[in-house]
């Protein structure tokens, strides 16, 4: 979900209302006292209390490999129809496990493989909701003669088959006189003259009317008067009959006729109705209106068009309470209308959507409602009951959460026993809440958020276990960090809370993290350490309320700035210099948040939060600093160069490469040269590139440049050197950017060294960035290089206590293991890390393991699970036949 989906327990412990001008005074030295001589416990609580975690609304079955592999296997043999919904549970799962790019893989493959209109229409309206930010990237592929492939609108009306039921009526005359070649229907006052066998081969009630043994087929003159049609409508049916076309017929006229044709069975005459209103859908206000008589007519083209326009237009369309009411009311017999068999697949985006906006709104249960009305099989039905009772909790709905919870786990899902228990919990059963739990974790491999759910109903000591637990089994869980950093404070114990919650932020840019630090710092009267904080803060989200939504953020930051003192554009420069050459990130990013305020040369400080952004791993803030970059370029060719990373970092490699020589050719540039030799470096795979990459590099350092991407320059410059076997000419490249601070460089030399068969020299590299670098995970990891293995394993043991996500150190030391005769242990070791992280190389890896043990179904199992993390990998494809063929 994009918003903070909170605990509705947590709201039963939530601080007092807060007032921050009683703990940050505007006026400098009127700021109440916190520091530790006379600070209260009770006064830190006022302001530092963690939340209790989220019930999470996503599908978290216990072993997910498994899944995983079981979807993978269905996938080879299901019939096409079936695929989407498979890829759906497939979502389901990455997005429960935070893997978002993988996510959005799966719902891609969906779309590619939806078996119907209804399921394109869909999971088109998802991956568009998806990529919400990115809509400039079209306009930008236009501009290099390039269509950005789009998610709609699509023609619905040419991709649903006709479908009128039964043949045209033989023209036999049962009773009829042969001589009655017209027909005259009287309208009112006026006479509609029509061909007598054209109008009974409309339907076989007109033919059983005009043919047949009724007095009409004696009749010259029919009285269709009461029949709800106009003479205009019937002079176009007449013409229909002959030409079987409603080219002219204006839209008020066509619903007339719809309807009629409806009453009168005329299949023909409504599927063309229905496919030229379908044609005249364009608004959101066409859309309510014509949905209702597509609903009520049994139009399902022109219900496919109208909900197009309202899938296109999400999530702005729920706030259109007749739209909401068309979705939240539709009956199944409706539902097959509006979406065939695609049901759970829209109200799955709905209720996500629904989610996003306000999870505890009454349109969020209706569609939770309708998605388990939709549900088909056990899997979807487990995943609507378990998000159903998260809405519930949230709404302090406790008995239907508790039974919504219920009927989940019974139908395999473990994770909604953590519901369960926070229901008991919050009804003051604590002992049963326990106990649940702890027969949850005797009875299966346990899991982290297992232990943390079970820390609620402990106290002291068993609690802290229970959460330090957690973190061994699942490192990425942010609330056992928050909570012992927020106790060690309780304690005064200042620098062992900074350091816990620093053991987070160091791999996971958690805002919540972010924010209870902000709270540490204010606690001890750091007041630049706290403007840091929330100045990186409203980097990410520019609209973030501080706790729990009761403040905001930028309101904050302007208390606390009274506190520090202004810096010149000269002062931020420094900083940022400093910030940016000891590696640290978040530091930088709010150097340029506080330079933005001020300067003149926005593009160039957005430019740069994009790419610290990126090196944070967050993607989408980074997309829109870029954007940032793009709209304040100060000349054509900068904001070429900006719309070069942005086509760049979206896979549009060629057309990046072509908006950074659209640069060139009006200014020589480093950051146009830079760009382009990037993008070429990365792109192309021939070796022979090398020197052009190497001149471009060459040309950006003889353009005007501050010192800092003047560095980055020469660091990537080295590098190529190095590729090349060019290792003096490396060396001085790297040598060269340490003289300007480029604090990453000493990696570069490192390597060098290393090529010059120097290990020693090498670590010592290394050791000096890790000395350096405030974030230094990645170093201690390639340090690991360059010494004997007990060292190496201590340097891998530190890069997991550094950054757990990390999956290298995992790998070595199952190797290890596995060259010890290990096996088992080797393979846990895999297990560990798998279980958090769903990583193609550690399934591989486990894979061959169970291979190598004779283990062909844990082998077939892992492989399986890893194609479904990367279906193309070719290694991968290779072990899976090969272990397939074992099996067989």
């Amino acid at each position: 979900m994009r918003t903070f989906f909170p605990s509705d327990s947590c709201k039963e412990s939530q601080l007092n209302a807060i007032n921050p001008q009683s703990w940050l005074q505007v006026e400098r030295g009127k700021l109440s006292k916190f520091s530790s001589s006379h600070m209260a416990s009770s006064s830190i609580e006022s302001f530092i209390k963690v939340p209790e975690p989220p019930i999470l609304p996503f599908f978290k079955p216990i072993d997910y490999v498994e899944v995983l592999a079981q979807i993978h296997e269905e996938l080879e043999s299901c019939p096409p129809q079936e695929r989407s919904n498979l890829y759906l549970l497939q979502v389901q799962i990455f997005r429960g496990l935070g893997e978002t790019k993988l996510m959005r893989r799966s719902l891609r493959s969906a779309w590619q493989k939806a078996a119907s209109v209804h399921e394109k229409l869909v999971f088109g309206a998802w991956l568009k909701y998806e990529k919400q930010g990115e809509e400039p990237i079209a306009d930008l592929l236009a501009t290099c003669n390039k269509c950005a492939e789009e998610f709609g609108p699509i023609d619905v009306v040419s991709q649903l088959p006709i479908e009128v039921n039964g043949s045209s009526q033989e023209t036999v005359v049962m009773n009829g006189d042969k001589s009655l070649k017209y027909v005259n229907f009287k309208i009112g006052d006026e006479k509609i003259v029509c061909y007598r066998q054209k109008i009974a081969s409309l339907s076989a009630p007109f033919h059983a009317m005009l043919n047949g043994h009724f007095n009409e087929s004696l009749c010259e003159d029919i009285d269709l008067s009461e029949n709800n049609i106009s003479p205009s409508g019937m002079r176009a049916i007449g013409e229909f009959s002959m030409t079987g076309s409603l080219s002219e017929v204006l839209p008020d006229l066509l619903l007339e006729i719809l309807v009629f044709a409806n009453k009168y069975c005329c299949e023909s005459l409504k599927d063309a109705c229905d496919r030229k209103l379908a044609s005249l859908v364009c608004t959101r206000d066409d859309a309510v209106e014509l949905m209702e008589y597509a609903i009520e007519e049994n139009s399902p083209v022109l219900a496919a068009s109208c909900l197009q326009v309202f899938l296109h237009e999400l999530p702005d369309c729920l706030n259109d309470e007749q739209v909401v009411e068309i979705f939240s009311h539709a009956n199944k017999q409706q539902r097959a209308i509006i979406v065939g068999q695609a049901s759970f697949s829209l109200y799955c985006l709905l209720s996500e959507v629904a989610m996003n906006l306000d999870p505890q709104s009454d349109k969020t249960v209706c569609f939770l409602e309708q998605l388990i009305e939709s549900a088909e099989t056990d899997r979807q039905r487990l995943l609507a009951f378990h998000q159903l009772g998260c809405v519930r909790l949230l709404r302090k709905e406790f008995d239907e959460a508790e039974s919504l919870f219920d009927a989940a786990v019974s139908l395999g899902h473990v994770y909604s026993i953590s519901g369960l228990a926070r229901v008991g919990y919050i009804k003051g059963h604590k002992r049963w809440s326990y106990e649940k739990l702890s027969s949850v974790i005797s009875s299966v491999n346990p899991l982290g958020w297992m232990y943390q759910e079970r820390s609620l109903s402990c106290e002291g000591d068993k609690r802290w276990e229970d959460l330090e637990k957690a973190t061994e089994l699942d490192p990425t869980l942010t609330y056992p960090y928050m909570y012992r950093a927020a106790s060690l404070m309780m304690k005064h114990n200042v620098q062992d809370a900074l350091a816990e919650i620093n053991r987070v932020l160091g791999f996971k840019l958690a805002l919540e993290c972010l924010e209870l630090r902000f709270c540490l710092y204010l606690a001890i009267e750091d007041y630049k350490a706290a403007i840091c904080d929330v100045q990186a803060i409203l980097t990410l989200s520019p609209d973030y309320r501080m706790f729990e939504g009761r403040v905001a953020a930028s309101h904050l930051r302007t208390l606390v700035r009274e506190h520090v003192d202004d810096w010149t554009t000269a002062d931020c420069w420094m900083q940022l210099y400093d910030r940016w050459s000891s590696v640290d990130d978040i530091g930088s990013l709010s150097v340029i948040y506080q330079m933005l305020e001020s300067s003149g040369t926005k593009g160039v400080l957005y430019f740069r939060q994009s790419l610290l952004l990126l090196r944070l791993n967050c993607p989408d803030a980074a997309m829109r600093s870029l954007e940032l970059a793009r709209r304040h370029a100060c000349c054509e060719h900068e904001r070429l160069v900006y719309e070069g990373w942005i086509l760049y970092d979206t896979g549009h490699c060629e057309e990046g490469l072509r908006k950074a020589e659209e640069s060139i050719k009006i200014k020589r540039s480093f950051e146009a040269f830079f760009l382009k030799a990037y993008a070429l470096a990365d792109s192309s795979l021939d070796q022979s590139c090398s020197s052009t990459v190497i001149s471009l590099l060459e040309n950006a350092l003889k353009c005007p440049s501050d010192n800092l991407r003047k560095g980055q320059a020469l660091n990537n410059l080295g590098s190529v050197f190095v590729d090349c076997r060019k290792l003096d000419s490396a060396a001085e490249c790297f040598i060269n950017a340490l003289k300007i601070r480029h604090t990453r460089a000493h990696q570069g030399l490192a390597r060098v060294h290393f090529l010059r068969n120097d290990k020693a020299a090498a670590y010592e590299e290394m050791t000096k960035l890790i000395e350096r670098a405030k974030n230094n995970a990645s170093a201690y990891e390639k340090r690991s290089e360059y010494c004997d293995r007990e060292l190496t394993k201590a340097d891998l043991d530190m890069v997991t206590r550094l950054d757990p996500l990390r999956v290298y150190p995992y790998r070595y030391r199952a190797a290890v293991l596995m060259d010890s005769y290990k096996e088992k242990e080797a393979i846990a070791e895999l297990s560990r890390a798998i279980a958090f992280k769903a990583d193609l190389h550690l399934l591989h890896l486990r894979a061959a393991f169970h291979e190598h043990v004779g283990d062909v179904s844990g082998a077939l199992r892992d492989c399986r699970a890893a194609l479904s993390v990367d279906p193309n990998h070719q290694e991968m494809l290779e072990l899976h036949s090969r272990v397939n063929s074992h099996e067989q």
